[in-house]
Order: C-alpha cells, then structure tokens, then sequence
C-alpha cells in the first residue's frame, strides 16, 4: 500500500473539514477530487440552483501567507477547465457556478470564501 506523505494527510483532512462544514450548511457533495485529464477539483457541490466547485487550502502556517494567494492564474485556468469538462457531462444548464476557496488552517476555523474568482 502506497504511503501517504504529510502533506497529502494534511491536505485530504482540509478536503474532509471542507466537506463537513459544507454538508452542515445544507450542501449536497457530488463529487471529490473530481479529474479531467490532469486537472482536478477538491470537491463539487450543489445547494438548490447553485454548483460550487471548490479548492481547498490546507497550510499548517497561515502566519506568512493566505492559503488562498497558492490558487495560482494557472491554478484558476486548470480548475475553470475541470469545471467546463464536469459541466458538459452533466445536466447542469438550469444551475448557477460559482469558484470558491476554502483556507484551512490544521489547527482553528475554515475560512469559507464564496465567490472567490470568475470565469
């Protein structure tokens, strides 16, 4: 069995949080770690008309930097393109997208940010 390294552990703890604190808030998970080729979305979720495709930023130092300034122009090109691949597999032309960003530091609350860029 392939052996996890830290920051993998990390970063599918802040997926799990993510996840939870969007189930909490009457969001239906659809997909994790969704890929299109080589581009990935942490998770995608829907609540009434709305489909989030979210990123999540798990850092145990959020002292230096946001965790949300490593969503890269091309991290955001990459995302938009899963996006588009997700959205002509599925039936979603009577929904709403939004990019979102969820910072999550190892040790204190998610910092949930809605919105966090457009296509």
């Amino acid at each position: 069995m392939k052996k996890l390294t830290r920051n993998k552990k990390i970063g599918d703890r802040g997926e799990r949080r993510t996840a939870l604190y969007l189930f909490l808030r009457g969001y239906r998970i659809l997909e994790r770690n969704y890929t299109a080729g080589h581009k990935e979305i942490d998770i995608i979720a829907s609540k009434g008309s709305l489909i989030a495709f979210v990123e999540v930023k798990t850092r145990s130092d959020t002292v230096n930097a946001a965790p949300a300034s490593a969503v890269t122009n091309q991290k955001r090109r990459n995302i938009i393109a899963a996006a588009k691949a997700y959205c002509a597999s599925h039936d979603v032309s009577d929904k709403s997208i939004r990019f979102d960003i969820s910072e999550v530091p190892v040790k204190g609350r998610i910092n949930y940010i809605a919105n966090a860029f457009t296509e």
